[in-house]
């Protein structure tokens, strides 16, 4: 290009610069669409930007410490004649396992003129609500809510002034080396790579992180170092760890998800660079990795459900399911070290939701620093309760937000959002200053034998009372009715949840289960915070697997599970440490150690308690509806013990013993006045 005209063009985007740059925010946003500031920030993302082209560079190399190349795609802001600016900008990270290959054909399918305002469209305004599949309708309206491009790139953001980085983790999609899983070794990785990407000379060395699951974990574990060049992150639906949220939660482990999400990772690391291929510069590196590492993790899965004998277990799998492991350290993050602004967003029927309101209590910031949104949706169902008025701001609006704030300086009134934004459920959408909600206060409820009149389709029908009921022995057996639950939507990512009598409707699974049922609310009453249950059970057999849920009973009869716990009985010994108590003792949150190290097996005819965990909502019971409690001795396919426990439990039946001097009860966070 000559000389004059490069001057031009220079002299042109400064222009533009001058006219785009996002005012500051007029007011502070209110309510959870942000008002009129939130306006601002969507018409920001929306409007055309200040340069108007993406430059990429393909499948740049970084060499990591230990010589093991990782594979970048970089995507430049570009002038009119689609050359990369040359001033530098703050630069956005994202490491996938799930090959930059897929970011880039999403990319370049949105990026075609129109197309990409079309689907958006396309899929907001389809709408299946009032028929048997209206859970399609929750779904397709999360590719409206921006979540594509918090998943691979945003080229609104890039266009504004923003360097965004894909990178491929170690051992998948075209880096060479063996995947670590979410290990040391893939964390050193994620700080040498933002590392890397401070020192070019197309980044101002501001460094922000940004994607969705496991992109969204990544980027806890590495804030927990403190890379002195990152600045913020922007997490969507992540776990500060896994093991317990996904993996195996109560030690059950996810029979659905972990087969299907390790088929894919393992398959699509194995899609060769057919371009280096055609071009004589096929990484043979690369091919020498895969070959010896084909199918990471895949045989410690099919151990875990082939090995009958616990003994026989192999030094990999003990590692596993021992808390104190390398392995398990690894993939816990301590989220008090993260010092960096983050955005936490999530969903209550999440598979991570376990950890997500967790890691916003526990990051030491303050609110507005760090924000949490939680709506009533799966994991890949996020944001699709946005963008609308009265609802929050589409993904992509929120994220542009953050990091013109904490990477630009820009004072657009985003740390003033929230900082608590969630949807209750069996409500609307509200702000609050904290979770759980402030005037929260704990409470037993009873599980009593008496029936409530309300569960007559269920192995039996009792109640949820403020003081113990009288003895009973209550039988419940293994089924298969949790392959329509809202735990099996859970467990495959919202899927089930297309069908309304599974996701949206407890019924059919509590055919097989024991109902413990309230009377009716008299006002609104708020459940804010982790929700514990206490059982007092006995077995047939040396082990057991209970389940509990926690429901919202409407007037018609729908019973909406709420949230959701389960527990291994002989992994019920509990981590002091990270568990917690009310100030009379109860637990609120009771977590179980989790190792082979402290099992102890049942003794048939002996009673046992059992404390479950109940992953933390933010739900309002309206007039008239009631609370329940379901209890089920088996969970599949969100959770199957181990083929070696699952032997020691014979399958057989499992009781509950109601006694009134060693109660059952679920201890509730509350408040209002239920009239109970």
């Amino acid at each position: 290009m000559p000389l004059l005209l490069r001057v031009a063009v220079a002299m042109t985007a400064a222009v533009v610069l001058t006219q785009f740059v996002p005012p500051a925010a007029t007011a502070d946003p209110v309510g959870p669409d942000g008002g009129g500031t939130g306006a601002e920030w969507a018409a920001t993302e929306d409007n055309p930007q200040v340069y108007p082209n993406v430059y990429i560079d393909w499948d740049v190399p970084i060499t990591m410490t230990d010589g093991t190349v990782l594979k970048a795609n970089v995507y430049h802001p570009a002038d009119a004649s689609g050359q990369p600016i040359a001033d530098p900008t703050p630069t956005i990270v994202n490491l996938t396992p799930y090959t930059k290959l897929g970011s880039m054909i999403a990319d370049s399918a949105m990026s075609v003129p129109g197309l990409s305002d079309l689907v958006v469209q396309a899929f907001r305004n389809f709408d299946l609500t009032g028929t048997p599949i209206s859970g399609l309708t929750d779904l397709t309206k999360a590719l409206g809510g921006g979540l594509l491009r918090t998943f691979t790139v945003d080229r609104q953001l890039i266009k504004s002034g923003y360097t965004q980085v894909v990178v491929d983790v170690r051992g998948t999609g075209f880096s060479q080396g063996d995947w670590n899983l979410l290990g040391e070794r893939e964390q050193q990785d994620t700080a040498e790579v933002i590392d890397w990407a401070s020192k070019q000379g197309w980044s101002t060395g501001d460094i922000g992180m940004s994607g969705v699951s496991y992109s969204g974990l990544n980027q806890l574990q590495v804030a927990a170092k403190q890379p002195p060049a990152l600045k913020a992150i922007f997490p969507v639906v992540p776990s500060r760890n896994p093991f317990r949220d996904l993996v195996a939660p109560g030690g059950a482990i996810g029979a659905a998800f972990m087969p299907m999400w390790l088929a894919a990772v393992n398959g699509g690391k194995l899609v060769p660079d057919l371009t280096a291929l055609a071009q004589g510069r096929f990484d043979m590196r690369w091919l020498a990795d895969r070959l010896a590492d084909p199918f990471t993790f895949v045989d410690a899965l099919l151990e875990v459900f082939l090995q009958p004998n616990i003994d026989q277990l192999s030094p990999k799998i003990r590692a596993l399911l021992d808390s104190g492991s390398p392995m398990r350290q690894a993939w816990e993050t301590d989220p008090s070290r993260i010092t960096v602004p983050a955005f936490i967003t999530g969903g209550w029927h999440d598979v991570f939701v376990a950890s997500q309101a967790d890691v916003y209590r526990r990051i030491p910031l303050p609110p507005g620093q760090k924000q949490l949104l939680v709506g009533d949706g799966y994991h890949i169902s996020n944001g699709n309760e946005s963008g609308r008025p009265g609802l929050p701001p589409r993904m992509d609006v929120l994220q542009r937000a953050w990091f013109d704030r904490w990477l630009k300086g820009i004072d657009n009134g985003i740390d003033q959002f929230g900082p608590v934004t969630v949807k209750e459920q069996g409500g609307g959408w509200i702000t609050a200053p904290s979770f759980p909600q402030p005037g929260i206060e704990y409470r037993r409820m009873y599980l009593d034998g008496a029936p409530s009149g309300t569960g007559g389709h269920s192995v039996h029908d009792g109640s949820l009372s403020t003081a113990p009921g009288g003895g009973d022995l209550l039988t419940v057996a293994p089924g298969l009715t949790g392959l329509c639950s809202r735990d099996a939507a859970q467990e495959t990512i919202g899927i089930i949840s297309l069908i309304d009598a599974c996701g949206k409707d407890s019924r059919i699974q509590e055919s097989n289960g024991l109902t413990f049922t309230s009377a009716p609310v008299a006002e609104p009453t708020t459940v804010s915070g982790p929700i514990a249950v206490h059982l007092n059970t006995v077995h047939d057999a040396a082990d057991g697997y209970w389940v509990a849920t926690v429901n919202d009973v409407a007037p018609d009869g729908r019973s909406t599970a709420l949230s959701t716990g389960q527990l291994v009985a002989s992994l019920r010994a509990l981590d002091e440490s990270r568990s917690t108590r009310g100030s009379n003792g109860d637990y609120t949150d009771p977590v179980p150690d989790l190792s082979l190290d402290t099992r102890q097996r049942t003794v048939p005819g002996q009673p046992v308690a059992l404390d479950i965990s109940i992953a933390g909502i933010d739900a309002v019971l309206q007039p008239g509806h009631r609370l329940r409690v379901d209890v089920y001795a088996g969970n599949f396919p969100k959770g199957l013990p181990p083929t070696a426990i699952t032997v020691d439990t014979g399958l057989l039946p499992q009781h509950l013993l109601l006694d009134p001097a060693e109660p059952s009860y679920v201890n509730l966070p509350v408040r209002g006045n239920p009239g109970w």
